[in-house]
């Protein structure tokens, strides 16, 4: 995907801060944090939303997952942290390639507002 942000991400063409990084998924910080800790989880595979993930793949699930886990612990959110996963329009998705935000630093309302 040559026009995707994030896969321009993935590729180096451009540089995010960095949180953390393995083999199938890179995180890092939000440009417009919504929290103290706002980290995005990405695949390197694009996939556009949710929806997109290739279930015959479980291991880049658990993947993005364990990096969630990861970022957590780096960014020393011991006390808990929020992960959302937006899908489409109406979910409230701006760049399609899937992203989990990792959201921490205080507590966490609910409903989000």
């Amino acid at each position: 995907m040559t026009d995707c942000l994030f896969c321009k991400m993935v590729s180096g063409e451009i540089k995010p801060a960095v949180v953390y990084e393995n083999e199938h998924a890179l995180a890092f910080r939000d440009i417009r944090p919504r929290a103290p800790v706002h980290v995005l989880v990405i695949p390197k595979r694009h996939c556009a939303t949710l929806d997109d993930l290739p279930t015959d793949d479980p291991a880049l699930a658990a993947a993005l997952l364990g990096a969630v886990q990861k970022v957590a612990e780096l960014e020393g959110l011991a006390n808990g942290y929020r992960t959302v996963i937006n899908c489409r329009g109406d979910g409230g998705q701006e760049v399609y390639h899937l992203h989990l935000h990792v959201l921490g630093g205080r507590a966490m309302a609910w409903p989000p507002g």
